[in-house]
């Protein structure tokens, strides 16, 4: 079964008074089958020493981890079957309209990523993909409007059958595999740091700056 899973990188906090990131990185993966991702999240906490598990809580954490861990994680991913597809957002010159509608763009831009992929033709479509988002929202409305949106522009313009699910990184383990994934990529926008980007640069087939 395809699969797309979904997660994003920096804030969309627009207020000059607090210390807000500069960019903003929305990431998605996109394979038919999720299990060997699946089995290097597993593989790498297993290396992980008794005391860093516990403290952990079973999950993996992109920001938390050593860099030796961050690495090696990346490194396994790479001999994987997947695409990587971005997009960033330099938030100083996004309009000031979606600035006030955070969840308009959020939703914009999962879109064109969702549209690309399917446009691309990076995943099976022959039969319905299913789009794992990392849960960001606890609203509910806002969750089913993010859900709602997505299946309606999909079936619109590719006609495919699409599942949105929003989940929680210890509920579905690819989640902690994107979660390095955009941090790296957001890493090289933020601070001019390409050292993690690197590693997975092969599997990117698109990266493209809006607003830019």
């Amino acid at each position: 079964m395809p699969f797309i899973f979904l997660d994003e990188s920096g804030d969309l906090g627009f207020d000059p008074k607090k210390k807000n990131s500069k960019f903003f990185v929305i990431t998605v993966i996109s394979c038919n089958n999720k299990r060997p991702i699946e089995k290097v999240v597993r593989k790498i906490h297993a290396q992980l020493r008794k005391k860093v598990k516990r403290l952990s809580g079973g999950i993996l954490h992109s920001y938390k981890e050593k860099p030796r861990t961050r690495t090696h994680l990346l490194k396994m991913l790479t001999g994987k079957d997947f695409s990587i597809m971005t997009i960033y957002l330099n938030k100083a010159k996004v309009y000031t309209k979606l600035k006030e509608q955070k969840h308009v763009l959020y939703n914009y831009v999962t879109n064109i990523l969702l549209d690309r992929i399917m446009s691309k033709k990076l995943i099976d479509t022959d039969k319905s993909v299913t789009l794992i988002a990392a849960k960001r929202e606890t609203n509910k409305f806002l969750n089913e409007n993010f859900r709602d949106y997505l299946k309606k522009q999909t079936d619109i313009k590719h006609k495919i059958k699409v599942i949105v699910e929003i989940k929680s990184p210890s509920e579905e383990k690819a989640l902690q595999a994107i979660d390095f994934v955009s941090w790296s990529i957001f890493r090289k926008y933020e601070y001019s740091n390409s050292s993690y980007y690197n590693l997975i640069k092969e599997k990117i087939v698109e990266e493209n700056g809006l607003f830019a």
